[in-house]
């Protein structure tokens, strides 16, 4: 009997800790009148997910701050975009909260927004206004633009300041600078993707876009499946914005890639010049050595009949000169000549094969003017089209 109070206990135990253990999402929700109801309210999971027909997969993304998303469910939108995580009804707004100062600030900054665009009605929906989650759709583009565009200027500034620095001096500490922003500048360019592609996805899904429109389906309203285009104008205008963002900053780091490809150059032709300088210095260096091998010999305590000579001194040394020097011009010849290349070979020369290949570029024009005057004789008519 024991036992079996303290496993029905355990298993009260168990489930009061799952209750327990179940994440608390933070909301603030506004309502058709762009009125915060509801400020830093907490939910359950599954409490959302039945009062707002939602499914457990849904609040996943929700809770991904990685790739972007745009879900359309049957009475809702749900909405991932950068700092914001924004449920969509007909005539409410459920906004998660997000955690960080910046996010905490961009999202203070889109709630204010977002209740100035909710109380204006823009008229009925007859005269062309737009319905209430299509304001709210837009706010919550208007917001990511927003953000995008200011992120991609404390970006581009600082690049665009090192670029130009670099064009006047390479120095190692501007690399190191250069380093840092072009990897914050790919973060930068991939989030802006994702965003683009985000609303991408959703303008390929006609189904999707006929299924935003959340007030006409809450008064049982059909809509045709191809009859969207309150809805389409409206991502293709952010849509473009988007994708403006990411064309800028590609072309931004293009020319960091240029950039670094033309300082490489620099290095490596700078690199090239200390060793070629190097080279040099070893020619003249093996110059003196054969020069100074002569000398040796004669330096020896050897009798070598040159003692008692009265020009034996002068000889020797204009010798060993000589010697220097043509050392020295043969070693400089043979530098110059691995210096020069060319697309024929090695110092000039024409390879083994330039007869064939000559032989093969006249073949080439003669081809092309033979075709050039065919086509021209079609023209006119001298010919019949084959």
């Amino acid at each position: 009997m024991e036992d079996g109070s303290d496993s029905i206990f355990s298993k009260g135990r168990s489930i009061s800790a799952k209750a327990a253990a179940q994440p608390i999402l933070r909301c603030t929700e506004l309502d058709e009148n762009g009125n915060v109801v509801l400020a830093s309210g907490e939910f359950k999971k599954s409490e959302l997910i039945a009062k707002y027909g939602l499914l457990p997969r849904d609040l996943r993304k929700i809770d991904s701050s990685v790739l972007p998303h745009i879900l359309v469910r049957q009475s809702a939108i749900l909405i991932n975009l950068l700092h914001l995580r924004v449920l969509i009804k007909a005539n409410r707004v459920l906004i998660f909260d997000a955690y960080g100062s910046s996010n905490s600030y961009n999202q203070s900054a889109f709630i204010y927004d977002l209740e100035d665009k909710l109380r204006q009605k823009q008229g009925s929906l007859a005269a062309g206004g737009l319905p209430y989650e299509f304001r709210a759709l837009e706010a919550v583009l208007v917001s990511v633009v927003s953000s995008l565009e200011k992120e991609f200027e404390g970006v581009r500034k600082p690049v665009v300041t090192v670029l130009r620095q670099l064009e006047e001096d390479i120095d190692r500490d501007k690399l190191r600078q250069l380093l840092i922003y072009s990897k914050k500048l790919g973060t930068f360019e991939q989030k802006a993707k994702l965003v683009r592609d985000a609303i991408d996805e959703l303008l390929e899904a006609d189904d999707d876009l006929v299924a935003m429109y959340l007030t006409e389906k809450s008064h049982d309203l059909i809509r045709g499946e191809d009859d969207h285009n309150e809805i389409e104008m409206l991502l293709e205008s952010y849509h473009k914005l988007c994708d403006e963002i990411v064309q800028e900053s590609g072309n931004l780091v293009s020319n960091i890639r240029n950039t670094e490809e033309i300082i490489r150059a620099i290095l490596d032709a700078n690199r090239n010049s200390l060793m070629l300088l190097d080279l040099k210095f070893s020619i003249g260096t093996l110059g003196m050595g054969s020069g100074a091998f002569i000398a040796a010999l004669y330096g020896m305590n050897l009798k070598n009949f040159l003692e008692e000579s009265n020009f034996g001194f002068w000889g020797v040394t204009g010798w060993c000169t000589v010697c220097v020097l043509i050392v020295f011009a043969y070693g400089l010849t043979k530098l110059r000549k691995v210096q020069r290349i060319s697309m024929w070979g090695e110092s000039g020369r024409k390879g083994p094969n330039w007869r064939y290949t000559d032989g093969r570029l006249r073949e080439l024009d003669q081809w092309r003017r033979e075709k050039s005057e065919l086509a021209s004789k079609i023209e006119r008519g001298e010919v019949r089209n084959p």
